[in-house]
């Protein structure tokens, strides 16, 4: 398949024109559109020494990358964060959790979850699903836990949306990328942030977009690589 037919197909699916206004989404050059693409490779991030330079191979990133790859490379970023049925919809299935609403309404960043189990048993389902989990203001085991934040990615590290979740009445945040001041803010506000790590909170969206993806009927593999080794 061309090169420009399968862009087309995901500028379809998951629209750029979505992405926030200061995104870097789509090709990080310019690529030959007519080039005859046989394989696709999904990437969190792309590394210099990711870079394959195998011909007829597309790479497509989560972030954008911070160099110019040599193989094709397309971005699918805060579009994919957005849209309903990417990112932020593959966390919550991932938690089994049940979405209800938009936690951001100004960019539809986020969801809020319904939920009725204690806090033990929402833990478990982290556990049994994440191998990385920091946890601020953690309330007794047995307490019931009815409304959840999810924002896959960067939540934790910003202030607003922790006061965001406060003023929502949500009795947990779940996200990545906690910050020692965003820790003490949401003790203060008595609210429970559950941190997976930026990575790990979004690495769900990768297969649901190799899902899409698959509907090309082209070879197509996530590449699961989480930058911050967790494990030693």
């Amino acid at each position: 398949m061309k090169l420009k037919e399968i862009i087309e197909f995901i500028n379809e699916k998951i629209p750029p024109e979505l992405a926030l206004s200061n995104d870097k989404v789509g090709f990080s050059k310019d690529y030959n559109l007519s080039e005859d693409i046989d394989t696709i490779k999904i990437y969190m991030d792309l590394t210099p020494r990711d870079d394959c330079f195998d011909k007829n191979t597309l790479i497509i990133t989560h972030h954008p990358p911070l160099f110019i790859p040599k193989t094709p490379t397309y971005t699918i970023h805060s579009n994919w964060d957005i849209i309903k049925g990417g990112a932020n919809e593959a966390l919550g299935d991932k938690l089994n959790l049940k979405i209800i609403d938009v936690f951001d309404k100004t960019n539809n960043i986020g969801r809020i979850c319904e939920n009725n189990t204690n806090f033990r048993q929402l833990l478990d389902i982290i556990l049994k699903e994440f191998d990385y989990a920091n946890i601020v203001n953690r309330p007794d085991d047995l307490k019931i836990i009815k409304s959840i934040g999810i924002i896959s990615g960067f939540g934790l590290k910003n202030s607003d949306y922790i006061k965001l979740a406060k003023n929502k009445n949500l009795d947990v945040l779940i996200s990545g990328d906690l910050t020692q001041e965003n820790a003490i803010l949401a003790i203060n506000l008595d609210l429970t942030l559950i941190d997976l790590g930026h990575h790990n909170s979004e690495v769900p969206g990768l297969y649901y977009l190799k899902e899409i993806l698959d509907e090309l009927n082209i070879k197509c593999e996530v590449i699961n690589k989480n930058p911050i080794e967790n494990r030693f």
